[in-house]
């Protein structure tokens, strides 16, 4: 398999992210939440790295860059890297944590004075390449029926009517497929998990 570049991940990650916020901006609703929650998924890997000895912290940042990004989003510049921009935010409420935690606490934090939008953004990335693979390997082990119905309902965010359509089965084929392909899932997970 191929590794692409940091470089080309990064450029992707902010176009990807540009357009989202940018459609975000002119009204799309479901373009913004998309963008919050792509955004929010880089943050938890950025603070996880940075917070390890304070792991119940890692959410409370998170939680508080996306609500800065969002009292933000009027303000930002077009002209500047949205990553950047973002990196900007995250790293303003890490040092503020570290600030009203004492110093020695964050004698211990894991924190690089040159840490980059690059490292923030491409870590993420990979991280949810990895997640992605996984998922698709456990997927892969449903049947299909059950297999499409999950992926639309509970990752493309379709509607069972939606799903169903698609599908060309009934709204009530739909929910019993999820419901045993997530009861095999579980199984397969529960097995994987007790075995030596």
């Amino acid at each position: 398999m191929q590794r692409i570049p940091v470089s080309e991940q990064l450029h992707g990650t902010e176009l990807r992210l540009h357009g989202l916020l940018l459609r975000g901006l002119d009204g799309d609703a479901q373009a913004y939440r998309s963008f919050l929650q792509a955004s929010s998924t880089h943050l938890r890997a950025f603070f996880r790295r940075r917070l390890q000895r304070w792991p119940d912290e890692v959410e409370d940042l998170v939680q508080e860059c996306l609500l800065a990004i969002h009292n933000q989003r009027l303000t930002y510049d077009t002209g500047v890297p949205l990553t950047s921009w973002i990196h900007a935010i995250a790293r303003y409420k890490l040092i503020d944590w570290l600030r009203r935690h004492g110093r020695r606490e964050a004698q211990h934090l894991p924190y690089d004075e040159e840490d980059s939008a690059q490292e923030l953004f491409s870590s993420a990335d990979t991280e949810a390449a990895e997640a992605s693979r996984d998922l698709g390997k456990l997927l892969a082990t449903l049947p299909a029926q059950q297999r499409c119905a999950i992926v639309h309902t509970k990752i493309d965010g379709w509607s069972v009517r939606d799903t169903a359509a698609a599908m060309d089965i009934s709204e009530a084929s739909v929910k019993v497929a999820v419901h045993r392909g997530l009861k095999a899932l579980a199984a397969n997970l529960r097995s994987e998990g007790s075995a030596p």
